[in-house]
């Protein structure tokens, strides 16, 4: 059982499913509105936490309803701060493409694009292993 909140794992996939939904159809179109409302979407996750998150929301409402109870639990922290990256990199695409610095936009995009399809298509959260990798390799705190 994971020591901080916990969250059913099947609601970041469906997360991550809509996330790569979104940012490929930014990367097809590069309408940068789009990026700034995930952009928005991200920062919700890690900032406020990932119950208020709009596909959080969405997920809980229509899909887990469906959907037969899993007594399966993860921990939220590495999750939001795989948020926290997939904010950063939609915030400097967004910066950029409004910018007009398009390659910046295009190559921001396309990283979180990429984080949030090995997510959604083989359940491979990178910010989560990043956030473990980094745990790991800290300093331990004096409690």
């Amino acid at each position: 059982m994971p020591a901080g909140p916990a969250v059913d794992p099947r609601g970041p996939r469906f997360a991550a499913i809509l996330t790569t939904i979104v940012l490929a159809v930014v990367l097809i179109t590069q309408w940068w509105p789009l990026l700034a409302i995930q952009t928005v979407v991200f920062a919700i996750g890690a900032f406020v936490g990932l119950k208020p998150a709009p596909y959080s929301i969405v997920y809980r409402a229509l899909v887990a309803p469906r959907l037969r109870p899993t007594d399966e639990r993860e921990d939220a922290a590495p999750l939001r701060f795989a948020q926290a990256v997939g904010f950063v990199f939609a915030l400097v695409g967004t910066i950029g493409f409004a910018a007009g610095i398009t390659p910046l936009g295009i190559v921001a995009t396309a990283f979180a694009l990429f984080a949030a399809f090995l997510n959604a298509a083989f359940d491979f959260c990178l910010g989560c292993e990043m956030y473990l990798l980094i745990k790991r390799f800290s300093p331990a705190r004096a409690s």
